[in-house]
C-alpha cells in the first residue's frame, strides 16, 4: 500500500467536454466538467449564466476524457474555432478529433 506522510494524494478525476445547442435560438454553448450529471442539471435550473437566457437547451454531443485537464484543453480548442459549420461537423460525427 503506498502511504504519503503529510502530503495528499493527487486523484485524477475524469473530465468531459459537452456541446449544448439553445433550442431558443439555434446557438451552441462548449463547456467542461468533472461532473457531467451535475453540471446538465446546472444548465436546466438556470444556474449558469452564460446559459440562463437561452434556454432550453439540448445536449448535442458529450465526451468523456481521462482527465478534466485535458478536456479543458480540448474545450479551449474547441472554443477558438467559432466556426458553427465546424461545431455541427463534430455533432455529425459524433466525435471530437484531438489531433
Amino acid at each position: 500500500m503506498n502511504r504519503l506522510v503529510g502530503r495528499e494524494r493527487k486523484v485524477m478525476k475524469q473530465g468531459f467536454v459537452y456541446i449544448l445547442r439553445s433550442l431558443k435560438n439555434g446557438r451552441f454553448y462548449i463547456g467542461s466538467t468533472a461532473n457531467i450529471k451535475a453540471r446538465l442539471y446546472l444548465h436546466k435550473i438556470g444556474r449558469v449564466i452564460a446559459t440562463r437566457y437561452i434556454r432550453p437547451l439540448k445536449l448535442e454531443l458529450c465526451q468523456e476524457y481521462p482527465s478534466f485537464g485535458m478536456a479543458r484543453r480540448v474545450e479551449y480548442r474547441l472554443k477558438k474555432f467559432k466556426r458553427r459549420d465546424f461545431i455541427e461537423k463534430i455533432i455529425k460525427d459524433g466525435v471530437i478529433k484531438t489531433k
